[in-house]
């Protein structure tokens, strides 16, 4: 078995505030496949890793569920940055995004500085930057 590529999906309540979230802390948005009223393409990082959002309503039908999706199963998706201050400044985007941190950024241990941030659907994310030396 050869996995070529790995996107996440993730389910919001309403894609185009969704959209504007996440453009507005610095995200790439795809103009490509993907992209239709009740769906995006988020692009991130260099390598440009896929996250696809979904109306509800449609990744709710992915998954065969009726009604609200809720994980019993929480998750943490991490991002790396290059430096303390873009763990900073992402973080201020966030909140003047409108998202919220959960954590804001500190140092975790002698390598590592991060916050954890919650988009407008409440999914959470850990923004890191590692010392390179250290790891």
């Amino acid at each position: 078995m050869s996995i070529s590529d790995l996107w996440l999906n993730l389910s919001v309540k309403n894609i185009e505030d969704s959209k504007a979230f996440f453009t507005a802390i610095g995200f790439e948005l795809s103009e490509g496949p993907g992209n239709s009223a009740t769906s995006a393409c988020i692009l991130m990082g260099t390598k440009k890793v896929v996250v696809m959002l979904f109306q509800e309503e449609v990744f709710n039908g992915f998954i065969n569920q009726k009604g609200t999706f809720s994980s019993p199963h929480p998750s943490l998706i991490s991002i790396s940055v290059d430096s303390k201050e873009a763990v900073d400044a992402l973080a201020q985007k966030v909140i003047n995004a409108g998202g919220t941190c959960s954590h804001e950024p500190k140092e975790m241990k002698d390598w590592i500085y991060a916050c954890n941030f919650l988009d407008l659907d409440q999914h959470q994310w850990n923004v890191v930057y590692m010392k390179n030396d250290a790891v």
